[in-house]
């Protein structure tokens, strides 16, 4: 089943002259429950791309369709209620709300929604994080592992479409890279969560089901390394 669908995205910034073109004629497919890894130099585009697939900048042209709804066909306020509820983003600096502990960070996104929070779905995902003894902490009271755990949490809290993750181990040691990349994989298997994770980690790319090379805003290789 066909959960994200990418024609000829473009991004342009500037005008004239000093036009960039960071993203030129993309266009992809993902199946429900790949894990699919986005490498490049820097700046070749691949930020720019989880941007747009994220909903979070818009394209010069294109359309990006997250299960079946072009998103950029969607006004602000209803693409920002379409992002909450079907779209997780992972940054690399975990953008946690410092004044929030983490459970309000988890659960931030129901929040916003005006929704219920669901205490049995909030248990297992703390329960698979292994965050059980940390509910009450701050932001500044956890590691950088644990800081990631609960970004993680924040994005799967809503069980999402689409799980995008942006240099998710970028800013943290070995032993902790290691152990939220086998959490992203565990998630990605066991609620069959779709998953695009940019990365400049061969090790993490080589764990995807597919790598996607980005070069000068267009791809450069579309390879399945496991059916």
């Amino acid at each position: 089943m066909e959960i994200l669908k990418i024609e000829n995205l473009s991004k342009i910034y500037g005008s004239g002259e000093t036009a960039v073109r960071a993203l030129d004629q993309v266009s992809f497919r993902v199946e429900k429950g790949e894990f699919v890894a986005i490498i490049g130099p820097s700046g070749s585009g691949k930020s720019t791309l989880l941007h747009i697939l994220g909903g979070v900048d818009r394209p010069t042209s294109g359309k990006v369709l997250v299960d079946n709804t072009d998103i950029y066909a969607l006004n602000e306020t209803n693409l920002a209620i379409f992002r909450r509820r079907q779209i997780g983003l992972i940054y690399q600096f975990y953008n946690l709300i410092p004044v929030l502990n983490v459970e309000e960070n988890i659960t931030l996104p129901q929040l916003l929604d005006g929704q219920k929070v669901n205490q049995r779905q909030l248990q297992e995902i703390v329960e698979m994080l292994g965050l059980q003894n940390r509910m009450d902490h701050l932001p500044n009271q956890l590691s950088g592992g644990q800081q990631q755990r609960v970004s993680i949490g924040r994005a799967l809290i809503n069980k999402p479409a689409l799980v995008l993750a942006d240099e998710p181990t970028g800013n943290l040691d070995s032993k902790n890279s290691a152990e939220i990349v086998e959490l992203l994989k565990m998630f990605n298997k066991t609620y069959h969560q779709t998953l695009i994770v940019i990365t400049h980690d061969e090790r993490i790319a080589l764990q995807a089901d597919r790598i996607i090379a980005i070069e000068d805003g267009r791809i450069a290789k579309d390879e399945v390394i496991r059916p």
